[in-house]
């Protein structure tokens, strides 16, 4: 009879176990075609070589309006309040079936940690890093041609070797950081691993009404630990990006009004190096972006989005302006229909695209010819599981 009530009673604690235990996956796919013209080509042929004219270009494409993703979530209930937390989630093409590049299968999330509800969650290992934070205040919402076009990528890396920590809702404020160590032998970087120091911290506060937001980051250059590096021959090689769209500091302050069915968005983003010299000209330091947006939901599955982005570089680098339309029909909980028509207008001396691009005159890039225009539309297919 002991032995009966003893394997009973450790029977119930396993199902107790199971029961504050959880691991959940969940993926998006996102597909659409999209037509742009505007693109930067020459004679050779090659794919190399400096844009000499524009031509344009049909595709069947993936994750413009949200990345193509998939991974697992888990959580564990140790009790006294505490949890611990994994994340693991990558990248992928719906139009090729390929997975990110250099090997990373959780090139997005891969962390483990713990949360309390009283003190907050650190977590530990690969996360998006915490300039992605404009993502709430970007009225696309970050998609292909959004925020990151004018600053060509600057604001939605993710980041390795990070520690984190998300504090609770204290009267509408919170706050969260990053750190991420270089893992080299000098403490910022220098040349012996593929990445450099990197840290943030962001402040929001939110209401029924309003919601801001503070964000301060830096991303340093691996090679020497610097915040900017000379730039790359951007002419042959479209694949390295550095100045102020790789490796600087970040200021942020962004706004969201809640208006009934109206949503207004705005933010002013400050890119900054420090160090950089013999920089020719049309090579810039700095960046000055500004951003504002409304959306519209017209009903509980129709929303119209309006935004302007636009951005100063200095040192001659221009300026340019995207100006777009778009928005999305939920089919149902799960699945959306989206469409977005953008054009990005370039003064003389700049060349951003729709997409965010390496700077460069490469036809690699895929940006348009210096002081010419881009031009773009795509509609597609998105649904999460």
């Amino acid at each position: 009879m002991k032995k009966a009530l003893l394997a009973a009673a450790l029977m119930s604690a396993g199902v107790v176990a199971h029961a504050q235990s959880s691991v959940t996956l969940f993926g998006r796919l996102d597909a659409g075609i999209a037509y742009m013209n505007g693109i930067g080509t020459n004679n050779l042929g090659t794919g190399a070589g400096a844009a000499t004219r524009t031509t344009s270009q049909t595709l069947l494409e993936s994750g413009y309006w949200g990345t193509s993703l998939w991974g697992m979530k888990g959580v564990e209930d140790i009790g006294g309040g505490n949890k611990v937390l994994f994340h693991l989630e990558g990248s992928f093409s719906t139009a090729t079936g390929a997975g990110p590049g250099g090997g990373e299968l959780w090139n997005r999330w891969a962390t483990i940690g713990m949360a309390n509800d009283q003190f907050g969650t650190m977590l530990l290992g690969r996360m998006l890093f915490i300039s992605n934070g404009i993502w709430d205040f970007d009225p696309f919402g970050q998609s292909n041609w959004s925020s990151a076009s004018m600053v060509r990528g600057r604001n939605w890396p993710q980041s390795s070797n990070n520690i984190s920590y998300q504090s609770p809702n204290w009267y509408g404020f919170d706050v969260y950081g990053q750190y991420a160590f270089s893992n080299a032998t000098s403490w910022n970087g220098n040349g012996t691993t593929p990445q450099g120091r990197e840290a943030g911290l962001q402040l929001t506060y939110t209401s029924a009404l309003f919601q801001v937001r503070g964000l301060y980051d830096e991303i340093r250059n691996p090679k020497n630990g610097s915040l900017g590096g000379p730039y790359a021959d951007t002419i042959n090689d479209a694949n390295v990006s550095e100045g102020p769209f790789a490796y600087s500091r970040d200021y942020m302050a962004m706004l969201n009004v809640f208006l009934g069915a109206f949503k207004v968005q705005a933010g002013y983003e400050a890119i900054r190096t420090a160090g950089m010299t013999g920089t020719a000209i049309g090579q810039p330091t700095t960046l000055d972006h500004f951003w504002g947006g409304v959306t519209w939901q017209a009903t509980s599955a129709a929303a119209l989005i309006g935004a302007i982005y636009h951005v100063n570089a200095n040192n001659g680098g221009g300026n340019a302006t995207l100006y777009t339309i778009g928005g999305s029909y939920n089919l149902s909980k799960r699945t959306l229909l989206d469409m977005q028509v953008a054009t990005v207008q370039n003064s003389k001396a700049a060349n951003f695209g729709l997409n965010a691009n390496n700077p460069g005159t490469s036809v690699a890039t895929g940006n348009p010819t210096l002081g010419k225009a881009q031009t773009g539309v795509y509609a597609g297919i998105q649904h999460s599981f």
